[in-house]
């Protein structure tokens, strides 16, 4: 039985992490739901998204490889997102904000590994 894109570690941390978000952004402070809180929703769906739209398109390696790279900035944006969230006091548990860090600093990680693998070791099949 072939595997599946819910099969890879970095979809299924990804995916985890957007649900996380979308729920933790909807008890922001109203004046953030619709600024901040809809951008940090939309840019960590924006990350498993490309991941299922990238390995979709697996059998055409560059174009694997480029919505790999969308989701690796989208982590990033996302990261910054929190950042900001937490500089202005709209996130204020501190615990929440270091633990979400933590996780997106650890899937931007292993999706540059997983990067890495499919630019040396991915053939077209």
């Amino acid at each position: 039985m072939s595997k599946g894109y819910r099969d890879l570690e970095i979809y299924r941390l990804s995916h985890k992490l957007a649900v996380e978000v979308h729920k933790r952004s909807l008890s922001l402070p109203k004046f953030e739901m619709y600024e901040e809180g809809d951008q940090i929703r939309r840019s960590s769906k924006s990350i498993c998204s490309n991941i299922v739209e990238g390995y979709g398109r697996r059998k055409y390696k560059k174009e694997f490889i480029q919505f790999l790279i969308y989701a690796i900035a989208s982590c990033d944006e996302t990261s910054e997102h929190l950042n900001l969230l937490f500089e202005t006091n709209s996130l204020k548990n501190a615990d929440v904000y270091e633990g979400l860090i933590a996780n997106y600093d650890k899937l931007g990680k292993k999706m540059n590994v997983f990067l890495q693998a499919v630019e040396k070791t991915h053939n077209v099949f």
